[in-house]
């Protein structure tokens, strides 16, 4: 049963899966970023005003901050991952008993994370609505699209390495 592993092991296998999570989702977004540019790309859009404002980093060029972008990006998904097993232990275990449970908590949950931590952020940061968008409502779309995948990949990765506490 969930609830029996060690805290310890949620958050190697959170780290982990946070990880590779990020990775694909950052994989799904390097089409939006070709066809749109970065304010194509919500997450890397935020974190690359984040990254500017943060370290007092000049805009010239519009040069695009790759490594600050890419760090923020990941350690966002790595606590999101962190967080995703112990979340499914406390308030998901008498649901959580198959690989198709967990790939529909962990779609839902990239969907949650899309909500509450883009959609509200986003024009503030980035001066740009989401839903009233320069390049039209795809980007938002694509953005969904890369959290879904993170989820997906997220409750695959903790049902494969949980699987024998289930």
């Amino acid at each position: 049963m969930l609830s029996d592993i060690p805290a310890l092991l949620y958050l190697v296998v959170g780290l982990l899966s946070g990880a590779v999570s990020t990775a694909v989702m950052t994989l799904t977004e390097i089409p939006s970023w070709k066809r749109w540019g970065l304010h194509g790309v919500f997450e890397w859009h935020e974190n690359q005003v984040i990254t500017r404002r943060l370290f007092k980093l000049p805009n010239e060029n519009n040069n695009i901050h790759f490594k600050g972008i890419f760090f923020f990006h990941f350690v966002n998904g790595v606590f999101a991952g962190i967080a995703f097993p112990f979340i499914v232990a406390f308030f998901f275990t008498r649901i959580i008993d198959s690989f198709t449970s967990l790939l529909l908590l962990g779609t839902l949950y990239g969907f949650v994370l899309w909500i509450i931590t883009l959609v509200p952020i986003h024009k503030p940061i980035t001066g740009f609505s989401p839903f009233n968008h320069p390049s039209g409502r795809a980007p938002a779309l694509a953005s969904l699209g890369g959290h879904i995948a993170y989820g997906v990949v997220l409750g695959f990765m903790i049902f494969a390495f949980m699987s024998n506490y289930i």
